[in-house]
């Protein structure tokens, strides 16, 4: 077992210990595929706290199943901070849960315009007073820059948790 995703489940436990409350926490993923839902899920007890994932590839899938604005997208793209958070709120939402992470980008090798290269990533993570976001650009592989990514994401998730526990 990678050693985020245990940490991640272990703080979720200490902050049920000291607090009487399970955190529930979901995913929303565009560019990573999923692979942070598979990484999450790889810890045995995990189905306490992680409740599902969306893989909402398609800007399609954004707006019908996360509520992202077509606006937001025709204004900011896909791949933009404004979308990861939408994607993020709307997955809160959805999965009825207490903290949501997302992720939207250009993994590559095409797809990139002058203004966003391949590598360009963005992350957000919701809770209901709280919405945060990260903007990375990554020099690897399509397939380096999914893992690094999801990554990146999950350490998004154990840092916020290290501020509560």
């Amino acid at each position: 077992m990678a050693q985020l995703e245990a940490e991640i489940a272990g703080l979720i436990r200490e902050y049920q210990a000291k607090t009487g409350k399970l955190l529930s926490i979901g995913a929303v993923e565009s560019a990573t595929g999923g692979r942070v839902a598979d990484r999450i899920t790889n810890v045995p007890g995990s189905s306490d706290y992680f409740k599902g994932s969306v893989v909402a590839y398609s800007n399609e899938a954004k707006i019908a199943l996360l509520g992202v604005r077509k606006v937001t997208l025709e204004n900011h793209g896909a791949v933009s901070e404004q979308t990861a958070l939408e994607m993020a709120q709307g997955g809160r939402k959805l999965l009825n849960v207490d903290i949501c992470v997302s992720d939207t980008g250009i993994a590559g090798p095409s797809g990139d315009t002058p203004e966003k290269p391949v590598g360009l990533f963005y992350l957000s993570l919701t809770t209901k007073n709280e919405s945060l976001s990260q903007k990375q650009i990554l020099k690897g592989s399509r397939e380096q820059n999914k893992r690094d990514t999801a990554e990146a994401v999950l350490n998004m998730l154990k840092q916020y948790l290290l501020r509560y526990i």
